[in-house]
């Protein structure tokens, strides 16, 4: 190999390459583990499950090596804070279980990662028989009415600071079946509000109607509406 090539891949951790690859693999498998735990105790018809499940796995086997690319150097960790910090998610999360399962796979990845496989190998059981068993004291998730579908679609509207917000509810409370805010955050350096509605929509075919009512409001930046997926397999 040149030299100039050993340079680049020069490796500065202890960590051999087939423990690297050995706990990346435990990390890929505990990861199907927990989107399994989560596709079950959540159910089919749960919105964005499907999307969630494949994040839930990725996201163990990222923080498994991002784990081993910090390993103890302090100055590494501030700098991928700092470079991760860039990234925003934009996803609404309506349920706090959501929030659960990421958090699982965060902590099961930077245990494999750092070596503590037991921790991750013994905690991942007991956290999915927990979950399974909340499972089935609850509601099941597709437990919706049939003869009046809804369609569950997420909608974003960047707002002039300073501009009325209630010509936005009063389009939802009246285009809508049923709507929430879900979150309000500033952006162009406070120059906007960006305001986030979980909206129901009986018939998706308003969606469009919905879009240009409230675009055409004093204000309105732009409009983004989310259509949900409605194949449900």
């Amino acid at each position: 190999m040149p030299d100039w090539l050993k340079d680049a891949v020069a490796v500065s951790t202890p960590i051999a390459a087939t423990s690297m690859a050995m706990r990346l693999a435990i990390a890929a498998v505990l990861g199907t583990v927990i989107a399994v735990t989560y596709r079950l105790s959540h159910g089919k018809g749960s919105r964005d499950s499907r999307s969630l499940v494949g994040t839930l796995v990725l996201l163990t086997i990222l923080l498994g090596m991002v784990t081993m690319v910090i390993g103890d150097n302090v100055a590494r960790a501030f700098g991928l804070v700092g470079a991760l910090s860039i990234v925003r998610f934009r996803t609404v999360v309506e349920d706090t279980r959501d929030t659960a399962f990421v958090i699982f796979a965060v902590v099961v990845g930077m245990a494999v990662g750092t070596g503590l496989v037991q921790v991750a190998v013994i905690g991942v059981p007991f956290v999915a028989i927990a979950a399974m068993a909340l499972a089935a004291m609850g509601p099941r998730p597709e437990a919706a009415s049939v003869t009046a579908p809804v369609h569950l679609n997420t909608l974003c509207v960047r707002l002039g600071a300073g501009q009325p917000q209630e010509g936005v509810t009063g389009v939802l409370a009246a285009r809508t079946s049923r709507w929430r805010l879900e979150g309000v955050t500033t952006a162009r350096q406070g120059a906007a509000l960006d305001m986030t509605f979980s909206v129901s929509l009986t018939d998706a075919a308003t969606a469009p109607a919905l879009v240009a009512e409230v675009n055409a409001l004093p204000g309105v930046q732009s409009v983004d509406l989310r259509c949900a997926d409605d194949d449900d397999d």
